[in-house]
């Protein structure tokens, strides 16, 4: 136990912020502005670790296009992230719930209460992802902000083994993570405002990076036409509302017409863009959407050749 407290403590997520010695000193304004400011170097450390999230992106998009699923394994925070982006995926891409997946140390229920011990299980990871039934096609997202999570490692290294693809999201430099995986995502956010507490800025950077892992990926996948969300599921009054204002953008028609071409398109964006930027009907509009991977400028493209 001694050896693991000093290696934790050696973590620069662990460090003190010589910034913030006197955090309990500050009367409320000036405490938000030093919380403030050391959220503000979040996008500065993400955006040095853009080339390894590039190549992070098209590997997930690869796999994408040969049937594989996209697999955040966190634990903490970090497995709550990744859950969170999984779940949002749906009503934002359209896709289905199975093609990105949210794993947490101590499972579903350890997203609102912690599960003691369930990170520095080894095997949990492993054992989690047999029963996800990964695949080689598959990608793995291992996070963990200090990079030495158990749960995570077991997990990366299944996946290895099994021959799918890893990637590592973590904020200390040569994290144990990292040598876990083909791609190694290193965001240097340094001592939290409050110490050890990563739930501040190496989340937000987690969360930063998760954002552009899903999001690049879908676009890359043809999961967006110019920045509009075409693939958007309706399922509530205000999606609704937002799938018909999309229809109207893409295309430039008026809002009645939109709402029009997206009854027939069976509530689906993507098609009602399609039928109206090409000029053609609902089923005509799926069928060139199906032969071209779902991509709108494709589809558009071909029915005007």
């Amino acid at each position: 136990m001694p050896e693991a407290s000093s290696t934790l403590a050696a973590l620069s997520t662990e460090g003190r912020n010589p910034r913030t010695v006197d955090l309990d000193t500050l009367d409320t304004l000036r405490l938000l502005e030093v919380i403030n400011d050391e959220d503000r170097l979040v996008a500065d450390a993400v955006r040095a670790e853009l080339p390894s999230i590039a190549r992070a992106v098209e590997r997930i998009t690869e796999a994408r296009r040969q049937g594989g699923r996209l697999v955040y394994l966190g634990a903490g925070t970090s497995g709550r992230i990744g859950l969170l982006d999984a779940v949002e995926c749906p009503p934002t891409f359209g896709t289905d719930p199975s093609e990105v997946l949210g794993l947490i140390a101590g499972g579903e229920h350890a997203f609102v209460v912690a599960v003691e011990g369930a990170e520095d299980d080894l095997e949990l990871g492993a054992s989690e992802l047999i029963a996800a039934d990964l695949r080689p096609t598959d990608v793995v997202v291992g996070l963990a902000a200090s990079g030495r999570t158990p749960y995570v490692i077991g997990g990366l290294r299944y996946a290895r083994h099994l021959g799918a693809g890893t990637i590592a999201v973590s904020c200390n430099r040569n994290a144990r993570i990292s040598a876990e995986a083909d791609i190694a995502i290193e965001v240097m956010t340094g001592p939290e405002a409050l110490t050890g507490s990563t739930r501040l800025k190496a989340g937000t950077a987690q969360k930063l990076v998760c954002n552009m892992l899903s999001t690049a990926s879908m676009v890359r996948s043809g999961k967006v036409f110019s920045n509009l969300m075409v693939d958007v599921k309706p399922t509530n009054e205000k999606l609704v509302d937002r799938a018909q204002r999309i229809v109207a953008d893409a295309t430039g028609v008026e809002r009645s017409i939109a709402d029009a071409a997206l009854e027939q398109a069976g509530a689906h964006a993507k098609t009602a863009v399609v039928m109206l930027l090409a000029d053609v009907d609902a089923a005509t509009a799926a069928r060139l959407l199906e032969s071209h991977d779902g991509d709108v400028r494709s589809a558009v493209a071909a029915a005007s050749a």
